[in-house]
């Protein structure tokens, strides 16, 4: 994913959040998982910056939404304990992964700032005709 597609998907990203009347940051990860682009918008929390590049994080080094992952590592599940490996997980909603036209997992993206209703609605509109 170039930095000119990385910008697109943040500036959709953006324009969600600011339709929520909400403040996020957003994080782009190549499928390896290392960041390419990163944007916080003016007032978002501070502390969400580290959780949406976790987010984006997950979704491409496990090829899916970060929050299926929360389903199956709750206590007792078969991932307890999942967000501990990779030196830090997300596996709550907020991550998704970026395909290419042949379904190629190319990136990822993470958005933390709000509720995990809203940051998965942002991350959804970014990546929505991508």
């Amino acid at each position: 994913m170039t930095l000119e597609q990385t910008e697109y998907v943040i500036n959709k990203a953006i324009n969600k959040a600011e339709q929520l009347n909400i403040m996020v940051n957003i994080a782009i990860v190549d499928s390896a998982g290392y960041l390419i682009n990163f944007k916080r918008m003016d007032g978002a929390l501070l502390g969400a910056i580290d959780i949406a590049m976790k987010k984006a994080k997950t979704s491409a080094l496990f090829a899916k939404p970060c929050h299926l992952l929360g389903e199956k590592s709750q206590p007792g599940g078969a991932l307890y304990q999942i967000e501990q490996s990779n030196n830090g997980l997300i596996t709550f909603a907020g991550g998704l992964p970026i395909n290419n036209a042949h379904g190629e997992i190319i990136a990822a993206v993470g958005v933390s700032g709000s509720t995990i209703e809203n940051d998965l609605a942002v991350a959804q509109a970014s990546i929505a005709e991508v």
